[in-house]
């Protein structure tokens, strides 16, 4: 037994990927069905002693090593057999899913990420790093990275299924989003009251039909979007942007990583800076997309997903008592792609003041106009918004907000970075130091909630 290593694991030695493409598959996955029956033999995770999760953590790292070692090979041919050599079109929940039928052992079956979601995130194996993991072998690829992203800039089903809908009523309502057409302009409301309009996994899928049906539809030339009143006790009945990650879902293992966390950043927020991919036929990028402005209404605050969303708006505006905050020095998980661009519209010293340092940037603040671009009173927020979408509607708009897009975020640059934060965001997720913060966070709120019902 070698130092370091609990006692009970085997060492058998990682099977390195010497041979075809399927002889490999058919090792790799006779490898990881042992590191299962290793796990099987474990009590289950909520129940294991310090000596078991130490033995859990060693046998996750021996099949987390072969799957890498695997994809380091393979990851071109494992994506253009799931996709028919780039001819059909998959997205990312589905690619994940298939890859694991077609190759046993590479990430984990849709059984077994339905048996994680019986238990708080704490008490999960953690099997969306292996996810993570997949994932980011695929977007560090140029050619199959590039096609998923692409992939994941086509509308939706659920979209398409609804544009008709929209397109003669001029609204929708979905759980968590109210979408309606005024004018020129579609407003997306967020509507998630009860959580301060935070983001869950409801909310992500409603906010990507949303802007979907915003592309598609002719009639809209701009976007814009606003928060609606919330019913937080401290906030009742006053509009808030967004809190961000609603942490309390994190907590109880109801964020996923594949719908949310990775599918969010290829989904609706990639949508809105690069626009709709609407034709699969080779060319232009503008022959084949549609994509508009989009403005920003911040009441109250926008907070961690909140704030990352302004970051791809073409005009911000904010009422003047409103603050942006980026905590993710306080929850400990990478913000998005915030990383990425409040860089380029800060500047590097205020960026790490705001990721690294959790510096609040109040909307008053001269510092808040690298991210702002009008600060106005509460009752003048209507109007300031009417007039972004007046000067925001002239056609040649969209040609140059996509010429800075291709200046300022290169699809490569965007792609290198996300197949990084697959990896890294989903391994903080499962951190110990992010498990006991929200832990932390969501004993203080039931406190603070039975301290309330006392009162009452």
């Amino acid at each position: 037994m070698s130092a370091g290593v609990p006692s009970g694991v085997s060492l058998d030695p990682v099977p390195e990927p010497i041979c075809g493409i399927e002889t490999d598959a058919r090792r790799l996955a006779e490898y990881i069905a042992g590191t299962e029956r290793q796990l099987a033999a474990l009590p289950p995770a909520p129940d294991r002693a310090p000596h078991d999760r130490d033995r859990a953590v060693a046998v996750h790292a021996r099949a987390r090593r072969a799957r890498r070692v695997f994809l380091a090979r393979h990851t071109e041919t494992v994506y253009g057999m799931l996709t028919d050599g780039l001819a059909r079109t998959v997205r990312l929940a589905d690619l994940v899913y298939e890859a694991a039928d077609r190759f046993p052992g590479l990430v984990p079956t849709r059984a077994q990420m339905a048996a994680e979601r019986r238990f708080v995130q704490a008490e999960k194996e953690g099997r969306e790093i292996d996810q993570g993991i997949f994932c980011g072998a695929v977007l560090r690829s140029p050619t199959a990275g590039r096609h998923l992203v692409e992939t994941m800039l086509t509308p939706t089903p659920r979209a398409l299924t609804l544009l008709d809908g929209f397109r003669t009523e001029g609204r929708i309502e979905l759980d968590t989003v109210y979408l309606e057409r005024r004018g020129v302009a579609g407003h997306i409301e967020f509507r998630n009251a009860g959580r301060l309009n935070a983001e869950d996994d409801r909310l992500i899928t409603d906010l990507e039909t949303a802007v979907d049906l915003v592309l598609l539809d002719e009639a809209v030339k701009v976007g814009v979007l606003r928060g609606g009143t919330v019913d937080h006790p401290k906030y009742r009945g006053r509009r808030v942007f967004s809190a961000g990650v609603n942490l309390t879902d994190l907590r109880d293992g109801r964020i996923s990583f594949i719908e949310f966390l990775l599918g969010r950043e290829l989904g609706y927020v990639n949508k809105m800076l690069r626009g709709l991919r609407t034709a699969p036929s080779p060319g232009d990028w503008c022959e084949r997309s549609v994509g508009k402005p989009w403005i920003g209404a911040v009441d109250t605050f926008a907070i961690g997903g909140g704030m990352q969303l302004l970051l791809v708006l073409d005009h911000v505006i904010a009422e003047e008592n409103a603050y942006i905050s980026l905590p993710a020095a306080e929850e400990g998980i990478v913000p998005g792609l915030g990383n990425l661009r409040l860089t380029r519209l800060t500047g590097a010293r205020l960026a790490r003041q705001v990721v690294l340092g959790g510096r609040r940037i109040a909307a008053t603040e001269p510092e808040a106009r690298y991210v702002c671009d009008a600060v106005v009173p509460a009752e003048d927020m209507d109007g300031a918004v009417d007039r972004a979408v007046e000067a925001l509607r002239a056609p040649a708009v969209s040609a140059n907000r996509h010429m800075l897009t291709v200046a300022e975020e290169p699809l490569d640059l965007y792609r290198a970075y996300l197949a990084e934060f697959a990896v890294v965001q989903a391994e903080r997720t499962y951190a110990p130091d992010v498990l006991a913060k929200v832990e932390r966070r969501w004993q203080e709120r039931e406190r603070r909630r039975a301290a309330r019902g006392s009162v009452r």
